[in-house]
């Protein structure tokens, strides 16, 4: 486990400390210059500026247990991204390593991609509490345009929280509200189960959206006590091999008989449950939960989404061969692997990225962890490519990097090239991982300490597109793929496939020959680069940027050197009032003894002074001039000058470099007077 990964959030802590320190010393010296807030003088003062201070810091903790940005740990939530912004959905939290229930919540946050951040510091927002749609977590958020769509998840098991009947539940942008869809059906379609059937939530399955077909797809996963309305908690859960569509509203779908002829989906969407499309049926085709899809554009009418990863509890799918769905036609096809595999899993993220031609994508699978023994249960901290259309696996070399600690139960998106990781289960050896935020940059193959949000031609796609799809979605309707903007393939890929870093690879086929569909009847199409857009740099250690931590230890300095240079300049404003307010001191006393001297006659000097008898009050009838003594053996009292307000008075007393420090603005006025 990398030590660099507890620095973004030590390095926040040291920085948020410091400044509350340099606040609070700053508060204390204006308190001390400045009339009206001097901590100093009677009793009932200093209680009142100490309740305020209690107070502050009271509201202060009390905004920040609110705030659902800044958690111990997150995992199992949902997350979308909708032009440039992320939006992340309920799942799990901490807020401290000792909180072992009510981790579930329903809090809707926000990430904007438009603009670049450190990782120690994301600019996670805060958005309304939803009110409505469960606290859920393991289900998925699809994603359209204008809307988010929120599906499946388990209620709480800690405290146990009975599920309620299901409704889609829709997230509108632009309004900031949720709709509720209540008891959704199926309607009839291509190797899909009848019109009518209820549709059920599912948890832990794959979730998939492509907002650019307008549907949304979600593959295995189980049902138990905890997604089912009146299932006992008794009765085992049941794996699932079942593949949930929904077509978002407004859009169309030829794989449904209600929307034959072009026709759209209505307000409600349109659900669709396959159950029989191609080796779904079969007996190789295993019911799985908590594994990944990724979608493949090119192939086919409208692509193929590729399946990765998951299992039940107790097998596993290798990675030897994967399973490839042909969206047009709803078949289901296994499709052999080459090169070295990953390890079974289940938990893992993935993205996918296409070179500037489209000659190849990469899909990145990132982390997860394994079951095996149980009870002994492991994360892992990898990362590896699927190059496609060679279905080649290559492992990422990050030895010599800093890497996030290993984890599983996390979500990954994709924008600006950029593998953007939120959260997940990081197992009992690291007690917090806040603010859980990591980039990987897929052209350099470089964990970094920044995203970087790119400007340039075509970076304001919604679809976030390589500009040569952004002219083919605009000329042909082709459907693009989603995040890719300035991605150049890396020379670890090239190995592999051939080509530059913009494409043109030589290894346009699978390795090993495929079972059928459109991946053993086509191949990608291929896109004509007119210049060289922006890329992602890796901003790492050494590169000369400052990192997320080094920026953090450069901040931190600075506040401390700050406080110590007003610290300083007090002390120096304080020496320069004792020397000052010590000579005037001893002067009153000479002129005092001099009085004295001459039956308390002073015919010299400018002052016209006096002498308060012993044991008499500075200012009768004032509830603070309580009577004091001269120094032991002089029989004078307090003085002070004629006219002077007793609060001004240096009452016989040698002043004291202490005393001037903890009350300047008062040695300030005696100065002054003088």
């Amino acid at each position: 486990m990398a030590i660099h990964s507890f620095l973004p959030s030590v390095n926040s802590m040291f920085v948020r400390f410091v400044t509350l320190l340099a606040a609070s010393f700053v508060l204390q010296v204006s308190s001390g210059l400045f009339p009206g807030v001097s901590p100093y003088g009677v009793h009932g003062r200093i209680v009142g500026e100490q309740g305020r201070a209690i107070g502050l810091r009271r509201r202060l903790l009390d905004v920040r247990a609110g705030d659902e940005t800044d958690v111990c740990v997150r995992w199992s939530h949902q997350t979308a991204i909708v032009n440039g912004t992320m939006f992340i959905y309920g799942g799990q939290a901490k807020a401290s390593s000792s909180q072992n229930s009510d981790t579930w919540n329903d809090n809707l946050l926000s990430l904007s991609l438009s603009s670049s951040f450190q990782i120690s510091s994301p600019t996670l927002k805060q958005l309304p509490q939803p009110s409505g749609p469960p606290a859920v977590a393991n289900g998925y958020l699809w994603n359209s345009f204008t809307s988010l769509y929120l599906y499946g998840g388990l209620f709480s098991d800690k405290p146990v929280t009975s599920p309620v009947p299901y409704s889609t539940w829709e997230y509108k942008i632009a309004s900031s509200s949720w709709t509720e869809h209540a008891s959704p059906k199926t309607s009839a379609g291509n190797f899909s189960e009848p019109d009518g059937v209820a549709i059920q939530r599912s948890a832990e399955g794959a979730g998939l959206s492509v907002p650019q077909l307008g549907k949304g797809w979600y593959f295995g996963g189980h049902l138990d006590g905890y997604t089912t309305v009146g299932w006992s908690q008794s009765i085992a859960r049941i794996y699932l091999k079942s593949f949930v569509e929904y077509t978002f509203p407004g859009y169309t779908n030829n794989g449904v008989k209600s929307l034959g002829g072009g026709k759209k989906a209505p307000d409600e969407g349109v659900w669709r449950n396959i159950t029989g499309g191609g080796l779904q049926d079969k007996g190789g085709f295993t019911e799985r939960a908590d594994g990944v899809l990724v979608y493949i554009p090119g192939w086919g009418d409208e692509g193929i989404i590729v399946g990765l990863a998951g299992g039940t509890n107790e097998t596993f799918s290798q990675m030897n061969v994967v399973d490839i769905y042909d969206i047009g036609t709803s078949t289901w096809y296994k499709q052999a692997t080459s090169g070295t595999t990953p390890a079974i899993r289940v938990n893992p993220c993935a993205i996918a990225v296409a070179a500037p031609d489209g000659s190849s994508i990469q899909i990145h699978l990132y982390g997860g962890q394994n079951l095996i023994p149980y009870g002994d249960q492991h994360q892992y901290d990898d990362m590896w490519i699927l190059t496609v259309p060679s279905f080649t696996w290559i492992k990422v070399d990050t030895s010599k990097q800093s890497i996030p600690p290993a984890r599983a139960g996390h979500s990954c998106n994709v924008w600006n090239a950029q593998m953007i990781v939120v959260g997940g289960y990081v197992g009992k050896d690291l007690s917090c991982d806040s603010p859980g935020v990591y980039i990987f940059n897929t052209s350099s193959l470089q964990w970094q300490n920044s995203y970087v949000a790119l400007k340039g031609p075509g970076s304001d796609d919604p679809l976030n597109q390589q500009p040569a799809f952004q002219d083919a979605s605009k000329k042909k309707g082709y459907p693009g793929l989603i995040g890719s903007y300035g991605y150049t393939v890396p020379q670890a890929v090239i190995d592999v496939v051939g080509g530059n870093p913009s494409g043109a690879a030589t290894l346009t086929k699978p390795a090993l020959a495929p079972t059928g569909g459109p991946v053993a009847s086509g191949v990608l199409p291929t896109f004509t680069v007119t210049g060289v857009g922006p890329t992602t740099t890796a901003i790492v250690p050494g590169s000369g940027a400052p990192t997320g931590a080094s920026r953090a230890v450069i901040i931190a300095i600075s506040v401390v050197a700050a406080c110590l240079a007003v610290l300083a300049a007090y002390l120096g404003f304080c020496l320069w009032l004792y020397r000052k307010q010590l000579a005037l001191y001893k002067r009153h006393v000479a002129l005092v003894q001099r009085s004295n001297h001459n039956s308390f006659e002073n015919d010299s000097g400018p002052e016209k002074l006096l002498t308060l008898p012993p044991g008499s009050s500075s200012e009768p009838g004032s509830s603070h001039g309580s009577s004091r003594r001269g120094t032991e053996g002089h029989s004078y009292g307090p003085v002070r000058l004629d006219g002077e307000d007793d609060a001004d008075l240096m009452r016989g007393h040698e002043p004291t470099f202490v005393g001037v420090l903890l009350s300047p603005r008062r040695s300030l006025r005696v100065v002054n007077r003088d």
